[in-house]
């Protein structure tokens, strides 16, 4: 019996070609007009469905023709977290080099996960990541990482590694440390691995939202004392809110005195190390058992890529490694490293590519500048809003973020109006579009952030934002 197959999913090679090209050419108009855009969008559920509710299509369409669909509805109806007026949660400012390192490794599917399978591409994800434990004071032969996801990725294999390496399989008094600062995708992890409430020590931070020394150790005292097993602290280098730092030197002696795994979180600010206004603020970071360290953020690559760095890359495969029957005949040397055995994902993306291709592009030096800059335009905005009679900071300038609300000298408005009325202003500027603006809480009282680490945002961008939200504030007042 003769089979044949014509439905092959391919192209013509002028097909591919031409589609190709199309494509370049929309991601190359993007990164040449996204600042003229507006960065923020609307849509609702509703209006979603319209555009895109069907059933999937039996029938073979025009590969143009879905292209510009998704081009006009898609790609249109998506925040421009790249735009220099993005300036909530973590923007991604992104670059070109890496985004087309990305196309290249999905058009040749290269599979990450195993040596065998690609030795290059291991080699590679060894070679970066050795760059990325030089640069952070980890040891170069002994210590290890893995690219993953993202920072909540590498925030889970840390925690899975350090519950292994200190508990062993009886993690029933196993208790955990961190601030109230600290980011939620490490509390998302803890509950993933199965940890009760019962087992979590949430630490209140002091005045400067820095984790409380002393309220650490009286509750790591009081734990042993009634015979339970601390074993892993999470401190953070550059909390989501602040940009605040831990006193990670400080941190790391309580760690070792009580042998504690000393995880840090740097997902948002590690990549400061390379500035020399940054540098200073994280020391003792080359202290920690493991570091999460987040590319896709201030290293300014495309999602997704997260990282984890680690003292002892042994800690990792004896956490991970799996021997299946399918996978016992492409085990190689002990010199090979199969990058499934040290994390959770058994299939990986090539995420070490677009890592590889950016920095030799641009080099090191380039990096450093941009991350400078974004530290110096965040303290440029916070002496402007110093200079202004409307505005109060609430947490100056830290790793390139800042927390303000607009209370103008003499209008004696209550706390309670202050909240609605900086609540408001932001609720504003998001439904003008013009800017990406939200708010946080910081004690108690609900403030504008800005983060700044786009190196293409001005001071003028900045300034621009400001006179917008004095605008609606103006509007809110005398209403």
């Amino acid at each position: 019996m003769k089979i044949q197959n014509n439905a092959t999913l391919e192209l013509s090679q002028e097909e591919m070609k031409t589609y190709g090209y199309e494509v370049v050419d929309a991601i190359v108009e993007h990164f040449a007009t996204q600042n003229d855009k507006l960065p923020v969008v609307s849509g609702s559920r509703e209006e979603m469905e319209d555009l895109f509710l069907e059933d999937a299509p039996e029938k073979p369409s025009d590969p143009s023709t879905v292209l510009n669909f998704v081009l006009d509805k898609v790609m249109t109806k998506s925040n421009i977290v790249s735009h220099p007026k993005s300036y909530s949660f973590v923007p991604g400012p992104s670059n070109y080099i890496s985004a087309m390192a990305d196309s290249l490794s999905a058009g040749f599917n290269i599979f990450s996960g195993g040596w065998q399978a690609s030795p290059a591409a291991a080699e590679m994800e060894i070679v970066t990541m050795n760059w990325l434990l030089k640069m952070f004071g980890f040891p170069q032969k002994k210590g290890g990482g893995i690219f993953t996801s993202g920072g909540s990725m590498a925030n889970l294999t840390a925690l899975v590694t350090a519950r292994t390496v200190k508990c062993g399989d009886d993690f029933s008094k196993a208790i955990i440390y961190l601030s109230d600062q600290a980011h939620s995708s490490n509390i998302k992890a803890i509950r993933v691995l199965g940890f009760r409430k019962e087992q979590i020590r949430i630490i209140p931070t002091d005045g400067e939202f820095k984790f409380s020394l002393n309220k650490l150790k009286n509750a790591i005292a009081k734990d042993r004392l009634e015979g339970l097993q601390p074993f892993c602290l999470i401190a953070t280098a550059g909390t989501t809110n602040t940009g605040t730092v831990d006193p990670l030197s400080d941190i790391a002696k309580i760690c070792k005195k009580e042998d504690i795994w000393f995880h840090i979180d740097g997902a948002y600010g590690g990549f400061a190390i390379l500035s020399d206004d940054g540098k200073p603020l994280l020391k003792g970071i080359e202290k920690a058992d493991s570091l999460t360290i987040d590319p896709h953020k201030w290293f300014f690559q495309p999602y997704e890529i997260g990282c984890l760095l680690i003292k002892n890359h042994k800690w990792l495969k004896g956490t991970f490694t799996e021997k299946p029957e399918y996978l016992r005949d492409i085990e190689g040397n002990t010199s090979e490293i199969n990058f499934y055995d040290h994390g959770i994902e058994l299939t990986r993306r090539f995420r070490a590519l677009k890592f590889y291709m950016s920095v030799k592009t641009f080099g090191m030096g380039e990096f450093r500048k941009a991350i400078s800059y974004n530290i110096k335009l965040a303290e440029a905005a916070e002496n402007f809003l110093r200079k202004s009679p409307n505005w109060e900071v609430i947490s100056p300038a830290t790793l390139a973020v800042i927390n303000f609300r607009y209370n103008p000298i003499g209008n004696k408005l209550s706390e309670k109006k202050l909240d609605a009325l900086n609540q408001r202003i932001s609720k504003n500027v998001v439904e003008s579009k013009e800017a990406l603006l939200v708010t946080t809480v910081l004690n108690k009282q609900i403030v504008l952030r800005m983060c700044l680490i786009n190196p293409r945002t001005t001071l003028d961008d900045v300034k621009e934002t400001i006179a917008l939200c004095e605008t609606f504030a103006e509007e809110k007042i005398l209403v």
